[in-house]
């Protein structure tokens, strides 16, 4: 064997130098050995020698330090599980340095063993990532070694997602809440829950609420002061929602609360009062729910806005009884099909006197909806996504909070209580 060559000993795992190069100083030779390329990493045992003198040209041994490093995962890894730390740990020394930085220079934080033997990374690694390790250790007699490898993180085959809304830069009202829809049932809430924070200017306490296992709400005790700025960030990416589940996104979404407005329809006086910002600004006749199809009472949130839209009552488990395919001026109160809208079927005198409907609010208007200056089409222009309508006296009980976007009618200390942190 030549020299300046290594050989691997009788363990597979360690190598040690058979000769050196005269007259070099700090030959820039990297040694790997032990290398496990298993999927889920396996460890590497890298090690440099230490340098002599190339000042004196006379042939002489160099010195090789004693400090053996040992990196987990592997060197060359493809697929290591990103849910793992990196280690990195030196026998017959002490580590003097570490930096695990990933493809865009980003650096792990970590954490040094009391003893200077071991490392740990404590950042999380992002998952279908290319990583570089270098780290340098000192033996006893002050000479070093150091190591540097590098590995990939798996991509995982299982993922979940959450669909917000409201929608980024919209405009909203008071009462809109941040509502998340899993795609996949999520058993790890409190994981995920952290993993997203929505916060407003001016600042506000906002608690998450989780309906199931697949939805999860966000709100204030009270309604959002008109002109708040509301920003939610998802920090799902690689977060374990269930066991083998992981999240991918990483998004911020901004929206903005426009003017302060909510409606009261009382089913009593045949009315619909609006009041914008502190002010009643209108008020309509209108007809609500029979005694057959009651509306639900309490505080529900336009969701969707249509200028017509097609009713069926077969899609409500109504049977035949109505299918109107050009409902004028819709907005949607809940999932279950209270929506309030304009009407042009029913006779003027009914509104404000008669309740006949099969569960939804409505206004005056006219086929076609074209005639602006009928109720429903003026509400409807007053109106915006995130707006309350609170709906008394209509003989039936308060709506399930989790029927649409109704998150007001949990009390607070309830609303807390769905909290997952």
């Amino acid at each position: 064997m030549a020299q300046g060559q290594w050989e691997r000993g009788a363990d597979g795992g360690t190598w040690s130098r058979r000769g050196v190069l005269a007259g070099l100083l700090g030959a820039p030779v990297l040694l790997v050995a032990a290398c496990n390329g298993a999927k889920g990493g396996g460890s590497s045992t890298v090690t440099t020698p230490g340098g002599g003198s190339a000042a004196d040209p006379s042939p002489k041994p160099q010195k090789t330090s004693a400090a053996v490093i040992t990196v987990s995962p592997a060197d060359g890894t493809p697929n290591a599980a990103f849910a793992n730390p990196v280690t990195v740990t030196v026998a017959d020394g002490t580590l003097d340095s570490v930096k695990v930085t990933d493809a865009t220079g980003r650096q792990l934080a970590g954490q040094l063993a009391a003893n200077g033997q071991s490392w740990t990374s404590t950042d999380p690694l992002s998952s279908g990532t290319k990583y570089t390790v270098a780290a340098v250790a000192t033996d006893q007699a002050k000479l070093q070694a150091d190591a540097n490898t590098s590995f990939g993180t798996a991509t995982p085959a299982n993922t979940f997602v959450g669909h917000f809304t409201p929608e980024d830069g919209s405009t909203v009202g008071v009462g809109m809440p941040v509502s998340i829809t899993f795609n996949k049932a999520v058993t790890n809430r409190k994981a995920v829950q952290q993993a997203i924070t929505v916060t407003a200017e001016p600042g506000v306490e906002i608690v998450g609420h989780w309906y199931s296992s697949t939805r999860l709400d966000f709100r204030p005790q009270q309604y959002w002061a008109k002109g708040t700025k509301v920003t939610l960030k998802l920090r799902l990416k690689d977060v374990q929602g269930a066991a083998g589940v992981y999240g991918t996104q990483s998004k911020d979404v901004s929206f903005t609360v426009g003017r302060a407005q909510t409606s009261v329809a009382d089913l009593a006086a045949g009315t619909l009062t609006v009041t914008t910002d502190g002010q009643v600004s209108a008020v309509y006749k209108v007809i609500g729910g029979s005694p057959q199809h009651r509306t639900w009472a309490g505080k529900m949130v336009i969701s969707e806005r249509f200028e017509a839209t097609k009713m069926d009552s077969a899609t409500v488990g109504l049977g035949d009884e109505y299918n109107i395919p050009d409902v004028p001026h819709a907005q949607r109160l809940t999932t279950s099909g209270t929506f309030i809208h304009g009407n042009y079927w029913s006779a003027p005198s009914a509104f404000g006197s008669s309740n006949t409907s099969h569960g939804c609010i409505a206004l005056r208007d006219v086929k076609g909806g074209g005639d602006p200056g009928t109720d429903g089409a003026k509400f409807y222009r007053s109106s915006i996504t995130g707006d309350v309508v609170e709906v008394a006296n209509s003989g039936d009980r308060t709506v399930d909070p989790a029927n649409g976007l109704s998150d007001w009618n949990l009390s607070w200390a309830d609303w807390k209580a769905g909290s997952a942190i």
